[in-house]
């Protein structure tokens, strides 16, 4: 195929090498999806402690003196046929703990951590690195959000910039007084820039210097332009409105496949999909009458988790089962815990997370189920959709933009692949849940809705398109 174009991806974590949430997928997904459209992805991460054994042997490709306190390598190297670039600076990256902080909280000098990937991605961008120069410079959320600011204020040597948020409650918060410190030019301190309530965040500094804006869902990008969503950035966005676009996430499809479970079954032939129920029952000793659902979730109130003390207890009472697996906040941890206690048979739950039981339960569920206040873009309906475990979701963001609600016209129509509900709170999601019991009554009716969310396109191609063609726009 021929080459359309090269892109410089930078994020601060990228499946297989390292993950907390979402972002990882996505940065990890993208270049294959992209790849397919003849668009050459590269991605740079940070060379964290716990990747460090697995890069070792890299090559060295590029060195930097000065990063704040000490210098760093790039290390290129290529996993399950993706080209990464790691940044290898031991002083800001090779700590014990997570990403982006200790059990006891944030690392101090994230802001400077931080700014030292986006310096030298800016920098590789500008220079090119042993003959590949790329066209685009991809920067992902705060982490990477000084990267389009560095190319703005310090050269783009013709390099376009597109800034993608994953999650706008994440904003870089860094204070004033690291202004100069973080190479950022005193003159463009003012609200119409880098000022942020008379502080600094390196979201904002992607969002005012990128070339194009893009979040993970159309409905999201619509939102943001909205105070209840936007969490104090509203205003810039609307003011950027003619270079932001939502553009949705896709799963892995090879990845998560009912036929690819240990008890396997299609859209075409799903009768084992009822063997699967059993098993997944049977292992937590779980006998529901009605539909079982199923909810893998961080416990957060974001994710709507407070709302289930209020609505399971008459779920129960209608038939329903309900399998949760995360972990959160620790008095949202105790309430789901509550409910298995008060529901001894049709309640069960395990605190953390395990991969292989998430398919599991995608594979063994009837429906799963999201009720969050606000969500970029969510891969978990998707998830429902591809096992068809129908997805019971509120209206926001990429969840409004992936299910359609089984209303009487989209019954009519046939096109119906979930339930969908508004307002976001205990009486919707309530009603919502007595919706599911009714559907799942209808044999007949159950089965078309199942079939529909099989149907749907939960892969990366429309996805990639999407973004092949913002590149084209820019090199054009």
């Amino acid at each position: 195929m021929q080459l359309r174009g090269r892109v410089l991806s930078v994020a601060s974590e990228a499946v297989p090498l390292i993950k907390t949430g979402g972002l990882a997928d996505v940065v990890g997904a993208l270049p294959a999806a992209l790849a397919a459209a003849g668009w050459e992805m590269r991605v740079m991460i940070p060379a964290y402690r716990s990747i460090r054994a697995r890069i070792a042997d890299w090559e060295e490709v590029w060195q930097e003196e000065n990063l704040w306190g000490g210098s760093g390598t790039v290390l290129k190297g290529e996993v399950a046929g993706v080209t990464f670039l790691a940044l290898d600076a031991p002083h800001l990256f090779d700590r014990e703990g997570g990403p982006y902080g200790s059990p006891s909280g944030d690392w101090w000098d994230n802001p400077q951590r931080f700014a030292a990937l986006s310096w030298v991605a800016a920098k590789i961008a500008r220079e090119g690195l042993e003959g590949w120069k790329p066209d685009v410079l991809h920067a992902h959320d705060w982490q990477a959000g000084l990267a389009p600011a560095y190319l703005a204020y310090h050269g783009t040597g013709g390099v376009s910039s597109v800034f993608t948020i994953h999650n706008i409650a994440f904003q870089g918060w860094a204070p004033a007084s690291l202004l100069a410190d973080l190479r950022l030019p005193a003159q463009q301190f003012h609200p119409g820039a880098l000022e942020y309530y008379g502080n600094l965040s390196t979201l904002k500094a992607g969002l005012v210097t990128a070339d194009r804006i893009t979040t993970v869902s159309p409905t999201y990008a619509a939102e943001l332009m909205r105070p209840e969503f936007g969490m104090g950035l509203e205003g810039v966005i609307a003011a950027r409105a003619g270079v932001v676009s939502g553009i949705l996430n896709g799963v892995d499809t090879a990845l998560w496949s009912p036929e690819a479970e240990p008890i396997p079954y299609s859209a075409k032939a799903p009768a084992r999909k009822a063997e699967a129920r059993a098993a997944i029952c049977a292992e937590f000793g779980l006998t529901v009458p009605g539909p079982l659902a199923i909810l893998v979730s961080r416990l957060t109130d974001q994710k709507g988790i407070d709302l289930l003390a209020a609505t399971i207890p008459g779920f129960v009472v209608d038939g329903g089962g309900l399998l949760v697996l995360g972990s959160g906040d620790p008095g949202l941890e105790a309430a789901v815990k509550a409910l298995e206690a008060q529901h001894p048979g049709r309640v069960a739950v395990r605190i953390g997370y395990d991969e292989a039981l998430s398919h599991r339960m995608f594979a063994g569920g009837d429906a799963v189920l999201v009720p969050s206040r606000f969500e970029p873009c969510g891969l978990t309906q998707m998830y429902g959709l591809r096992y068809g475990t129908l997805p019971v979701v509120s209206a926001v963001g990429g969840l409004a933009d992936t299910v359609i609600h089984a209303s009487p016209a989209a019954m009519a129509a046939g096109v119906a692949t979930g339930i969908v509900f508004h307002p976001v709170d205990a009486l919707a999601f309530g009603q919502a849940l007595r919706q599911l019991v009714l559907l799942h009554e209808d044999g007949a009716a159950w089965a078309r809705v199942r079939a529909n969310a099989m149907a749907q396109p939960v892969g990366w191609e429309a996805s990639a398109a999407a973004y092949g063609s913002l590149y084209a726009e820019l090199l054009a």
